[in-house]
Order: C-alpha cells, then structure tokens, then sequence
C-alpha cells in the first residue's frame, strides 16, 4: 500500500512540475554553457509577397538584441559584406556552417529570422506577422534559440458613439488608423514578445541571473495588442495624432 501511494505521490509531483512549466536554462541549456557575447544579424528570409519586408524588417533587430545584453554587429555593415560576396540570401546559411562569420567579424553568434506572414488583413483593421528566430553558434553550428512569433496588431478605433452611425464611424476610423500604421510597428512589436524569453546576454545587468525564471514549453507565441498611442476613450484624447483629431470632429458635430 506504501509503495502505492508513494508512486502515486512521484506522479502527481511530476504532474505539478510540468504544468509549471521550466527553467530558462533548461529550454535555453546550449545557450547557458556557450555564452555568446556578440550577434550577426543575417538578412531575413521572406515567405510573404510583402517585397520590402526583407529590407525593413532588417534593421528592426538591431535595439532588441542590444538590449538583451549582446554586441550587435551594424546591420547595415553586414548586409554591405554579404552583397560584397554575393551572398544577400540567408538561405543558404541557414543549414549550413558559419564558422567564416566567427572568423572574419568575431560574431559568436548568427540570428536567422524567417518571415512567414506579414500584411494587412482584408477584413477587419489589423496588421499580421509571423515571424520565426533562430539563432545558431558561429562555431558548434548548434542551434541556441529558436521561437516563433504571431502577432495581430489590432487597429480597430471606438468612437463610443451609439448606433449605425457610430457602426460607421468606427470603421472608417479603423480603416484610416490600418492605413496610416507603418507595417513595421508590428514587426517591431513582434520582436519584443517574442525575445522576451532570450537569455541575457554579458551586457545586461541581469547576466547570469535569470536562469531559474520559470518558461512554458511553447516555442510559438501568439499575442494580440493595440498600440497605446492610438485613440482609447476612456483615457481621453491625450495624444494629437490624426485619428484622435477626427473623433474629436465626430464628437463636436453631435
């Protein structure tokens, strides 16, 4: 009867710790006993019909990774080497060994992201990315990070007022705040909640100590936002964009 409880009690203790989730250090374990210290950004692989997503996403790496703690090799620098050697596509780095990169900048690291949706939608007033990370060892070729990113940037604008003509209103309203979004505020977004989880890097304050913060499982996350700096009712007109100037038309025509 002992040994039966007892197993009993080894289930339900492994039950409560996987729903709890993991350790930092156990999802990101090759990351903690290799250390990098600096990152070369590859030029994104774009899966969307979005042409320039590929050039403006590209710089939107830079500010995330630096704070997290990592040197980060200029963008631009990088992307002037590979043209240089004819080597603009990041795809066939992908897979492949990237011990030239350690050699010649120094980078103990390359961050690979693949872009796999990136447009307006249609129906409804939001901006939809999907974005996925991996970053390799510019040595082992080991694989230190990898995590997915969907985000919906909801644009959608409430005027508060009644009825079909505040049906209408906030349509139009929505339609304008999608239109005059860059699409890059969404990819900018997606990077902050999707590297939240990175491990620290020798540049941060936090270095070495955050490897007990408690993960889930998941690698994809999927999050929907409304940026702050658009026109919420409840909080008053506080910010002089264009959206907020046309509600205030609304508000004094009735």
């Amino acid at each position: 009867m002992r040994k039966i409880l007892l197993h009993c009690a080894f289930i339900i203790v492994a039950l409560l710790t996987a729903s709890c989730g993991i350790t930092k250090e156990m999802k990101y374990a090759d990351m903690y006993s290799q250390q990098p210290t600096s990152i070369m950004i590859m030029p994104p692989i774009n899966q969307t019909s979005f042409v320039d997503a590929k050039l403006i996403y590209f710089s939107s790496l830079y500010r995330p990774l630096c704070e997290r703690g990592y040197y980060v090799f200029s963008p631009y620098m990088t992307m002037e080497m590979l043209q240089n050697e004819s080597a603009y596509d990041a795809e066939p780095f992908l897979n492949g060994d990237l011990k030239i990169f350690n050699q010649v900048l120094g980078a103990d690291a390359a961050l690979f992201t693949v872009i796999k949706k990136w447009k307006k939608a249609t129906v409804g007033s939001s901006i939809n990315v999907d974005v996925e990370y991996i970053l390799r060892s510019t040595t082992t070729g080991q694989t230190l990070y990898h995590r997915e990113g969907e985000l919906k940037l909801d644009l959608s604008v409430k005027t508060g007022f009644g009825g079909i003509g505040g049906f209408i209103a906030d349509a139009a309203l929505s339609k304008l705040n999608q239109g005059l979004t860059d699409k890059i505020e969404a990819g900018r977004l997606c990077n902050f909640f999707t590297l939240n989880d990175m491990p620290v890097g020798k540049y941060h304050n936090e270095f070495g100590k955050d490897k007990n913060v408690k993960l889930d499982k998941k690698s994809t996350v999927k999050t929907k936002v409304a940026p702050m700096h658009f026109y919420q009712p409840e909080k008053g007109l506080k910010n002089s964009n264009r959206i907020n100037a046309e509600v205030e038309k609304l508000k004094s025509a009735n």
